[in-house]
């Protein structure tokens, strides 16, 4: 495994780029988002999909979205609603993963069985502009070790992961939470999971 330590703020460029060489070659990296760290690749290399979810089926952890830079380019991988958008422009860059109703874009191994799909916009900037430079959604799922427990700190994700992983950006001890997970799929938006960030707006 590749390690690189990046400034939360203002990521150096380069270490950025090797990762994106590595997504576009269909590797599999770890990397900070502004709740934990996530284990991504780009969702549309098959094998690498195959990759991250042989990774995370050890913990029994299910849940995957992936992370786009900005809203512009949602209506790309999913299907909004008017409210939808005002709630996630309301929230996003931020601790959220919305639920929403898949675009024929998105690869089928992505959809739930409802045919949706998860979407992030971290707030921080090592993740979003890893997702711009690349210019393809990034898949992200929590890192955990095999009990499922989030992992927080970079050299023991990097000790436990270095065979499985091919590149990791670290960025510090991240102690958040998961991030909330919001359904905007249908009328009325529903509250998944408790996590990161005020859910007062939908309840």
């Amino acid at each position: 495994m590749e390690y690189y330590e990046l400034h939360p703020v203002t990521p150096q460029l380069r270490y950025i780029n090797k990762a994106v060489e590595v997504l576009k070659s269909g590797g599999v990296i770890i990397y900070p988002t502004d709740t934990i760290y996530g284990i991504g690749c780009d969702i549309f290399n098959k094998q690498a999909l195959e990759r991250v979810f042989d990774i995370k089926q050890d913990s029994g952890t299910k849940l995957f979205s992936f992370v786009i830079p900005d809203l512009k380019q949602i209506a790309q991988y999913a299907k909004v609603s008017d409210f939808a958008y005002k709630a996630m422009k309301h929230h996003l860059p931020g601790p959220y993963t919305f639920i929403l109703p898949a675009a024929r874009e998105v690869p089928k191994k992505l959809w739930t069985k409802r045919e949706t799909v998860g979407i992030r916009i971290p707030k921080h900037n090592v993740a979003l502009t890893l997702a711009k430079e690349l210019g393809n959604p990034i898949v992200s799922t929590s890192v955990t070790n095999r009990k499922g427990e989030v992992l927080f700190d970079p050299l023991e994700i990097k000790m436990i992961f270095n065979s499985q992983v091919d590149l990791m950006l670290a960025s510090g001890s991240l102690q958040g939470e998961p991030s909330s997970i919001v359904d905007l799929s249908t009328e009325a938006p529903e509250i998944v999971r408790y996590g990161a960030g005020d859910l007062s707006y939908f309840q």
